[in-house]
């Protein structure tokens, strides 16, 4: 009998229970039907809050909220944690996960930048390091198949902060001093989510050197369309690499069957922008039967009054592609 294989990616925006506008619960009570209708065998998070106990051990407590009485609750978990425990990735796994493994900066060294707006500039090069790891696991799917499956959330185009170049540094939205500053901020950001995306890419490949017909997903908020620098780094298009020997490697984004009306994840600015994706390997597209972007309740968390207190849901869509393994 094919198994079936849903696999999904949902970006929960600061899953958090230290909040209290809005609240856990009122997050929880708009977010389940969505939980519920991704009915997903692996689930990629993003942006879960942990908290350290007394032991400093991170814990996942508002995640354990958050999954109270639906079916994630009892699936296997892995997760990667920042510095900070804020924005940390987690996926959810309803067969045993056999392997994990967490990415950041181990594969490829960060690269390094002078910056010459700062105030005062750099008088040299300083690495320029992402804050989020990439996790990748191994499950065994229904005991058989196994599947990769990698877990990625890239920086975002918020600008990287610039010493002297905020008007008030203790604003978490500071207007800038000057548009060179913030340019060079846009820059930096840039710089660590093309490092986060070389570094999946060559986790990709490694995968592949063991096993080329590896079943890969790579799930997650990539802060990037298809066509940015990020995705085409990460998909390795023949088109873009030019080697033909190459195509077996390549990734493919799982919502090109979605028509390009409802192909989107996220508004910003009254634009529909395609930011999360499921990509898949050639050999795990062979079993590929459609995708599903839950978008019809999304809202532009960047036009006036639109805040979390009004939409307590995430901005975020989730992205679901299904497969039925033979």
């Amino acid at each position: 009998m094919p198994v079936r294989l849903r696999v999904a990616t949902f970006n929960v925006e600061n899953l958090n229970d230290q909040t209290s506008n809005p609240s856990l619960a009122q997050r929880i009570a708009l977010m389940h039907p969505q939980l519920v209708r991704v009915d997903a065998d692996v689930l990629c998070l993003q942006e879960v809050t942990a908290r350290r106990d007394g032991a400093g051990q991170f814990q996942l407590t508002a995640l354990d909220g958050f999954l109270a009485g639906t079916q994630y609750a009892a699936y296997n978990r892995a997760a990667a944690f920042t510095g900070t425990g804020e924005r940390s990735i987690v996926t959810l796994s309803r067969f045993p996960i056999t392997e994990q493994e967490t990415v950041l900066h181990t594969l490829a060294p960060p690269p390094s930048y002078r910056r010459v707006t700062a105030a005062p500039p750099d008088k040299q090069a300083q690495p320029v390091r992402a804050e989020r790891a990439t996790l990748r696991v191994a499950t065994a799917v229904d005991g058989a198949s196994v599947l990769h499956v990698i877990n990625v959330h890239l920086k975002s185009k918020l600008p990287t902060t610039i010493p002297g170049q905020l008007v008030d540094p203790t604003q978490q939205f500071s207007p800038w001093r000057t548009a060179s500053g913030f340019a060079e901020g846009s820059f930096l950001s840039s710089m660590k989510r093309v490092s986060q995306a070389l570094e999946t890419r060559m986790l990709i490949d490694r995968l592949f050197d063991a096993d080329g017909g590896a079943l890969i997903a790579v799930c997650g908020d990539f802060n990037s369309e298809a066509t940015e620098v990020p995705l085409v780094a990460i998909r390795g298009d023949v088109e873009d690499n030019e080697n033909p020997a190459l195509a077996a490697r390549t990734m493919i984004p799982c919502e090109q069957t979605v028509p390009e009306s409802a192909r989107y994840s996220l508004f910003h600015h009254g634009r529909g922008l395609m930011l999360d994706h499921v990509l898949a390997s050639r050999p795990l597209l062979a079993f590929y039967k459609h995708t599903e972007i839950h978008n019809e309740l999304l809202h532009d968390e960047s036009s006036a009054f639109a805040t979390d207190v009004k939409f307590p849901e995430s901005d975020h869509a989730p992205v679901v592609a299904e497969f039925s393994l033979p």
